[in-house]
């Protein structure tokens, strides 16, 4: 399971995210990202995050740690936005953390340099997940000491929103012309021949073990969160060996010309 944390001590909201996430100070002396349970988006973007955060890494990509927070809203009394008291009060108990990056940037892909190989094993990983939300618009992509790593994945599995439509969805092909790495010549091939191969059901059972009961229970359709872990399975078990077959990669959309300074232009971290 996750490592169990207690936040101490709320710090401040991360307005970017449309969640509106929160930097906060664990137990463990650690610093993190707080996703909340009592979001707009409700638990299964959680669900999502927990899933497809633990995948990417087990299959050898940057992901920040995901620890469960355990949250008393009385930490945020003192925060005067009354949207971040609201959400605070909304969710009390157990809630996401992810690892903070202190001085990360975004990623922007006009000024900094993605490898074919990586750039394909990002892009082959976001079309076994569905992930929807990984555009040049919002690549969801930080850069931490020269290397690039993967945030926010509650975009993805969008299949679990609607049950009866899961098995389906397998066998649907993943639009990456507007990826935020499509300009980098992604070597789809290689990266399905290396991690097409590791995502056995074994795998994906454990991976699926990490997210906590509470969220997944009164699921309407199944009647114990043992059936519901497996559902979450299938889907990926079934798009694993086939989906770089059916990856779309035309040429995409030119992203604008960033104007922010200090940004990285090379992956050996030289500005």
């Amino acid at each position: 399971m996750l490592k169990e944390v207690v936040a101490t001590r709320y710090v401040t909201p991360l307005r970017e995210g449309g969640s509106l996430p929160g930097i906060v100070e664990g137990d463990d002396l650690g610093t993190y990202v707080m996703k909340f349970t009592g979001a707009g988006q409700g638990r299964k973007t959680l669900v999502a995050e927990v899933i497809c955060g633990e995948l990417g890494r087990r299959l050898g990509l940057r992901v920040p740690d995901l620890v469960t927070l355990h949250l008393d809203p009385v930490i945020g009394l003192s925060e005067p936005d009354q949207e971040v008291q609201e959400l605070l009060k909304a969710s009390g108990g157990l809630n996401l953390g992810m690892d903070f990056l202190p001085g990360s940037i975004g990623f922007d892909p006009l000024a900094y340099e993605v490898a074919a190989a990586e750039a394909g094993r990002i892009v082959w990983f976001d079309a076994l997940i569905n992930n929807v939300d990984r555009s040049w618009r919002n690549p969801n992509m930080l850069v931490w000491h020269g290397d690039l790593w993967l945030i926010d994945h509650g975009a993805t599995m969008i299949w679990h929103h609607n049950w009866p439509t899961a098995a389906a969805s397998a066998a649907k092909p993943y639009n990456a012309s507007d990826h935020a790495l499509a300009p980098f010549r992604p070597d789809i091939a290689s990266a399905a021949a290396e991690l097409a191969p590791l995502v056995t059901e074994e795998l994906l059972t454990d991976v699926v073990a990490q997210v906590p009961d509470e969220w997944l229970v009164d699921e309407p359709g199944f009647a114990a969160t043992g059936e519901l872990r497996a559902a979450y399975v299938a889907p990926l078990l079934a798009r694993a060996g086939t989906i770089h077959e059916r990856i779309v990669l035309e040429a995409p959309t030119a992203p604008r010309p960033s104007r922010a300074p200090g940004w990285l232009t090379g992956q050996d971290g030289a500005k």
